[in-house]
């Protein structure tokens, strides 16, 4: 995570984080930290939220019946955890999410795991209509306490070039 300490006064200072687009060198790889642990009320939440009904996520007597024995955690959760936790080093500085494409659930996350992500930069290029920013691709990698990875995505993200966030632009 790249943070900057900003001195915004007389003997003021803030930290801000994130890479502008020419900060993002493909190959790069990003392990984000800390890690965070999913408990049973972060899923039965995210089920009422986004009104997942299905009971493999919140009905204990069925999650035995399943194949896997248990509960298991509602999958857009585990993509999301995995966004949020690439924020700092990925698009703290991005003016928009272009896109997720092939995401991939590989293995079955429980309430009681740990994931730890990772971002690899595949690729980056200026962006043919905005001039003050560019396009990154990265691929997040997201694996729990065993070291086993439980989920796979790629994503495109217009960030800004230096000079030209929002924390430049504005006195953020």
């Amino acid at each position: 995570m790249v943070q900057i300490i900003k001195q915004v006064g007389p003997q003021r200072y803030r930290e801000t984080f994130g890479r502008h687009f020419e900060d993002f060198q493909v190959g790069d790889v990003y392990e984000h930290r800390p890690g965070r642990t999913i408990t049973e009320t972060d899923n039965t939440w995210f089920t009422l939220l986004t009104m997942n009904t299905h009971p493999l996520h919140f009905d204990e007597q069925y999650g035995k019946a399943s194949e896997f024995g248990r509960c298991i955690v509602c999958s857009p959760l585990t993509v999301s955890i995995l966004v949020g936790m690439s924020v700092t080093d990925v698009s703290q500085k991005a003016i928009a999410n272009l896109g997720w494409k092939e995401i991939r659930l590989t293995h079955p996350v429980f309430a009681g795991d740990t994931l730890y992500g990772e971002s690899e930069v595949l690729e980056k290029r200026e962006s043919a209509s905005r001039p003050t920013a560019g396009i990154v691709g990265v691929r997040t990698t997201g694996k729990n306490q065993d070291g086993k990875i439980v989920c796979v995505f790629d994503r495109s993200i217009l960030v800004a070039k230096k000079g030209h966030s929002v924390e430049d632009r504005a006195n953020y």
